[in-house]
């Protein structure tokens, strides 16, 4: 498959193994959430009846007071007793086998590339780390909300894409699936493209 590059008259040459596959929603779905999930800290948590501190000891004695009978301190409806329902650490990790992984990631650049999202560059660069040069590049591309992939990113690129609202640079070897659906435009170099076609064999 030949694409057009976004900046320049040239062209370039894909593999439609890559960027020709059909779109497996279910699939694609499936290793989405599973990244999401997997990105989850799972660290909140509560103090249940038997995790707050405390005697076991009864509080007073079962008949004669004239207040309701209870058993112990910790009890949930007590000011300083446990939660009824206490959430506790919970990770919800889902596999994904390479199979699933590498065809899901084919089926989005895939789409990306037929909805016009995916923007094939030669290469992409900044001469300094200052964030309005990045800014002119993309004005110039008419881009806003962009994901810029290439197969390195120097730290010119890093400094001046950390501060723009809705850029990211990313390394090939390092765009998940999450990532590549989150931004409207994806603008990717050559040898970034040649990266995914090594990798998704």
């Amino acid at each position: 498959m030949e694409l057009a590059l976004a900046a320049g008259n040239g062209t370039v040459q894909v593999a439609d193994t890559a960027f020709g596959r059909e779109y497996n929603e279910p699939l694609v779905h499936q290793v989405v959430l599973a990244y999401i999930h997997g990105s989850h800290t799972g660290t909140k948590a509560q103090k249940g009846r038997s995790d707050v501190k405390g005697s076991g000891r009864k509080p007073y004695r079962q008949k004669g007071t004239g207040r309701s009978r209870a058993g112990s301190r910790q009890s949930p409806i007590w000011r300083g007793g446990g939660v009824t329902f206490a959430a506790k650490p919970h990770f919800s990790m889902q596999k994904v086998n390479r199979k699933m992984y590498r065809a899901a990631m084919c089926c989005i650049l895939s789409e990306l590339l037929r909805q016009n999202r995916l923007l094939p560059v030669d290469e992409f660069g900044v001469d300094s780390h200052k964030t309005k040069d990045l800014a002119r590049r993309l004005q110039e591309l008419e881009v806003s909300d962009v994901l810029i992939v290439d197969d390195q990113v120097d730290d010119q690129l890093r400094l001046a894409s950390r501060n723009l609202k809705g850029v990211r640079a990313v390394a090939a070897q390092f765009a998940d699936p999450v990532t590549l659906i989150s931004h409207q435009k994806v603008l990717m170099t050559v040898s970034a493209i040649r990266k995914f076609e090594e990798s998704l064999q």
